[in-house]
């Protein structure tokens, strides 16, 4: 005989249930592959790292090369590309002119260097791994990133003293594995970012010591201000775009309200150089679309998953390559 109409149905809701009970864990091994595959990411960012060092002698700068009064800066991400099987992209960029330059003809639309994806620079679980379009043309201009190099604390580079923050990587200086202090492995390397960040640049109001919480900087948002701008590209080298700052602990909301929205906004004072007399302040936070958690690497290329509940006073000494603090490394 043929099935009754309760019987079907007591079938459906069988089968609605096991489905209900396996979609989450189906979505959990997911998610934990992604994690796996991001911490690898990480892992090949960091040996790109030392190669460069075992090669040059020193590591990659932050921010590198030309720098001149309103022209941007290539990133330390550029210089390490032919450790990342990405000699070829290196090969097209003009290091004697500035990122921005538009004489630098391979870097722009339509086959331009800046708009390459970098698989090594993307997270799997970043939803909006895509590139920018030119307003005029539509064509792909720029494509963000999801590790940033640590800039320090706050403090990021002065051009008139040529000083610069106390992280693993410092615009335009070439640092050296001695200037660890603290060691490589209680130094933070890289961090996760999120693809276009909402951010302020150039408040030039922004204090020189290190905000307490997010509120204290919450007053000075809105100056050049841009809903999608931070971390979307990787050639440039400026920390809203390339890096991060250990301010605020992961995953902070830096509350930004504007027209009915809160947004979680990165803020720096001006953008490395490109305003000859004045310092850069930034507090551009590490965040990742993971739960809870960034994946991070220490200068030694070891790589650990930080809650973002760390104390910030551990995640700030985990920023610094000089601060003398005895930190112990999260598990």
């Amino acid at each position: 005989r043929g099935f009754t109409l309760v019987e079907l149905l007591v079938v459906i809701a069988i089968i609605a249930t096991l489905i209900g009970l396996l979609l989450p864990a189906v979505q959990a091994a997911r998610e934990a592959a992604r994690r796996m595959a991001c911490q690898n990411n990480l892992r090949q960012l960091c040996l790109a790292v030392q190669n460069h060092e075992n090669t040059k002698r020193f590591f990659p700068p932050s921010a590198a090369a030309v720098a001149e009064a309103g022209k941007s800066p290539w990133s330390g991400q550029a210089l390490i590309l032919p450790y990342l099987e990405g000699d070829s992209l290196f090969k097209r960029i003009d290091f004697t002119k500035p990122y921005s330059d538009q004489a630098n003809k391979d870097l722009f639309p339509p086959n331009g260097v800046a708009a390459q994806r970098v698989d090594t620079l993307i997270c799997p679980s970043e939803p909006n791994a895509r590139a920018v379009l030119d307003s005029a043309t539509q064509l792909p201009k720029h494509f963000p990133l999801n590790y940033g190099l640590n800039t320090g604390a706050y403090f990021v580079y002065d051009p008139v003293t040529k000083s610069a923050g106390g992280g693993a990587f410092a615009p335009f200086t070439r640092l050296k594995p001695t200037t660890f202090t603290d060691g490589l492995s209680k130094t933070l390397a890289i961090s996760e970012v999120k693809a276009f960040t909402p951010r302020c640049q150039d408040v030039l109001a922004m204090p020189t010591k290190a905000p307490d919480s997010p509120m204290a900087i919450a007053g000075l948002m809105g100056p050049n201000w841009s809903v999608d701008g931070g971390h979307t590209e990787w050639v440039c080298g400026r920390t809203l775009h390339i890096g991060f700052t250990t301010t605020f602990p992961p995953n902070t909301l830096v509350p930004y309200d504007k027209d009915g929205m809160t947004y979680d906004v990165d803020i720096s004072s001006t953008r490395e150089a490109v305003l000859p007399a004045a310092a850069t302040y930034a507090a551009v936070t590490s965040r990742s679309h993971h739960a809870g958690v960034v994946n991070a690497a220490l200068m030694d290329g070891s790589v650990r998953t930080i809650r973002s509940e760390i104390d910030s006073t551990t995640w700030q000494a985990l920023g610094s390559r000089a601060g003398g603090e005895n930190v112990a490394v999260p598990d």
